[in-house]
């Protein structure tokens, strides 16, 4: 029998584990560390120190945590860990996004059929508890992360604090003159029935039809032209536009040409049609326009000139615009100005109708060409074979180009004009002042100062309103005679006063006669007579605010934040809503410091989808491997680039 040597052998003997067990091991550390209270005994000793705040972006209290969560998590628990072991004091304070469409729309799910006559005040309170719940799931989620805060002080939007402060920052952008209600296009979306900001829209792929339609000059009209181009003279004369969306033909009221570019006049068999010169040659390739080009006319003195509408009976005058382009299409815009950003402000310019023949669910509400009731996307072949039946179409083909969705039901979206609440990014100077501030600002990459740069350039006016239930609502009363709305500071105190103490659903069971003085009258009609509002607002506001509800307020941290550390989708989020809603009020943006990480794909680069079925969730690897394993993959990876994921 071979002799055991392992008893002759003189070892050391440990009672320290030769395996690292962590699956195992992990929940007994985190205990002892909480046991412990090593958190809080880590901010004590550091408490007088010089002070590094990193403010916390709220997720969604919505479903289970994703790699993308554990990766901004692990990622701040890293820098502030290293901060506090270097000196500073660095409190970690976690926070929720509690209201928005998420939310309600889950609420919507469970109560069915019955979410139409669910009473608001009991969809709200639905909503509510739905968010406590994610918020408690969620928490012990990051806890098993092992990131260190103060877990039981988190911040929520939905706390009592914390909606009278959203109240009261709105209430500042209203007092500075900032606030409107107007009539615009914005993105909205047909299937979760709201508006939606710049910040809720994502751009994918859409195969959408492209066609070419001429629009008729009438006799009187082309005679205008025929001193300078006499063989106009008997023939007939037409416009061609190209669109890309054919479902906003109903709703044209102009055709936009460049003044400064040259359009040609081409005959074809006996004929006459108008393009921009420069792209005769195109269009020959794609609509067979061959005929032979025997003038060219200045868009600026096509002003004013009148097309038939090709199957409504009305006139498009012609009308100039800067934003015209030659680079595709025919150099002639058809305008919609209910449908439009440019179409809206050349509207405005001209006088046209803000018309926009939509409903709330994308159906047509107009009897022209028979469509009402239809939906828009689906009217599209409808009016394409409208325009054959006129014979008013020219051509059509199919183009795959990058097109707006709902960032929720991932759904595409339309350009609608609505009545929606505003605030002015060129009132005061914001804009100015933002980009101002962003020079100031460190951006981590440094590519970050570019994006953002370019987004607040060109963004339009924020759009706060939302036509939903769950959120806090805005606080305005509007006059029934006037339409104008209360700028009162006792009403606005009021309000204030009254979300403290009972939250923003008492806005829902307050009347009218409660929330305004006695006597008061509309200083714009004298009417006593007022309503209130029934939207709700932006929850990018909501969260914009937090370093007003959160850095302010809040005796662990302080004003302004050094740092705010998100995912790089957060140039056109919480980044820019953050950056907006305290330049806005406090004239500096409430951060020094600004670091994005990228998205965590799969190991071929490709966006995880539940579709697809290459998801993996952090509780799978915790699960398998230990939350160290994980963490041990956030710091080895660069974080600046789409983190791959195998």
């Amino acid at each position: 029998m071979p002799e055991d040597y392992k008893d002759t052998l003189n070892l050391p003997r440990t009672t320290f584990p030769m395996k690292a067990n962590l699956t195992r091991r992990e929940p007994e550390f985190l205990r002892f560390w909480e046991e412990k209270g090593i958190y809080r005994k880590l901010q004590e000793q550091n408490r007088e120190k010089p002070a590094f705040i990193l403010h916390d972006g709220p997720p969604y209290a919505n479903g289970h945590i994703h790699m993308g969560h554990a990766l901004n998590k692990v990622l701040k628990d890293i820098i502030i860990k290293y901060k506090g072991m270097k000196g500073f004091y660095s409190p970690y304070v976690p926070g929720w996004d509690c209201h928005g469409l998420p939310i309600e729309l889950q609420v919507d799910k469970k109560l069915g059929k019955k979410k139409h006559e669910t009473p608001i005040t009991e969809k709200r309170r639905l909503c509510r508890e739905y968010a406590e719940r994610f918020v408690n799931i969620q928490r012990e989620e990051f806890k098993r992360l092992g990131v260190f805060g103060d877990w039981e002080r988190p911040y929520l939007t939905m706390t009592y604090g914390y909606e009278a402060t959203i109240a009261r920052e709105f209430i500042r952008f209203i007092r500075n003159g900032s606030v409107y209600k107007g009539k615009k296009p914005v993105h909205w979306c047909p299937s979760c029935v709201t508006a939606l900001a710049e910040a809720e829209v994502e751009y994918d792929e859409k195969v959408s039809p492209s066609v070419y339609v001429r629009f008729r000059v009438s006799e009187e009209e082309a005679e205008k032209l025929e001193g300078s181009i006499p063989e106009l003279k008997g023939h007939t004369l037409y416009f061609i536009i190209w669109t890309t969306t054919p479902w906003t033909l109903p709703a044209n009221l102009a055709l936009a040409v460049h003044p400064d570019v040259q359009y040609a006049v081409i005959e074809k068999d006996g004929e006459f049609f108008i393009v921009a010169s420069e792209l005769q040659e195109s269009l020959m390739e794609k609509i067979g326009l061959d005929g032979k080009r025997v003038s060219l006319i200045r868009g600026d003195a096509l002003e004013g000139l009148k097309a038939k509408h090709p199957f409504i009976e009305r006139q498009s005058p012609v009308i100039t615009g800067e934003f015209v382009t030659t680079t595709e299409g025919t150099g002639i815009v058809h305008i919609a100005p209910g449908h439009g950003e440019d179409d809206y402000l050349a509207g405005l310019r001209y006088g046209l109708e803000i018309y926009a023949p939509v409903d709330d669910y994308g159906r047509f509400t107009t009897d022209d060409g028979g469509l009402r009731g239809e939906f828009v996307f689906k009217a599209n072949e409808t009016i394409i074979d409208i325009l054959k039946e006129r014979k008013a179409l020219m051509g059509r083909a199919e183009i795959t180009h990058s097109y707006p969705h709902c960032w929720r039901c991932k759904k595409p979206v339309i350009f609608r004009a609505t009545e929606q609440w505003f605030i002015s990014v060129d009132h005061n100077n914001l804009r100015q002042a933002c980009l101002e501030e962003i020079e100031r600002v460190r951006w981590i990459p440094d590519w970050g100062k570019e994006r953002i740069r370019g987004m607040v350039e060109r963004r339009p006016d924020w759009c706060v309103s939302r036509q939903r239930a769950w959120g806090v609502p805005i606080t305005a009363l509007n006059c029934t005679n006037c339409g104008d709305f209360v700028k009162d500071d006792l009403f606005f105190e009021r309000v204030i006063r009254l979300f403290s103490e009972r939250g923003s659903d008492a806005w829902f069971d307050a009347t009218v006669e409660e929330l305004l003085p006695e006597g008061y009258r509309c200083p714009s009609c004298g009417s006593e007579t007022f309503k209130k509002d029934t939207d709700i607002l932006d929850v990018w506001f909501d969260s914009g605010v937090s370093h007003a509800a959160v850095l302010e307020t809040d005796e662990r941290l302080k004003w302004p934040a050094e740092m705010y550390l998100e995912g790089s989708d957060q140039h056109r989020g919480w980044f820019q809503s953050s950056l907006l809603a305290s330049v806005g009020t406090r004239k500096r943006a409430p951060y020094n410091i600004v670091l994005t990480h990228g998205f965590v794909v799969d190991g071929k680069g490709k966006k995880m989808s539940k579709s697809i079925g290459n998801v993996i969730s952090p509780d799978d690897i915790i699960k398998k491997n230990g939350a160290e394993v994980l963490r041990i993959w956030v710091s080895a990876e660069d974080y600046r680039n789409d983190v791959r994921l195998s």
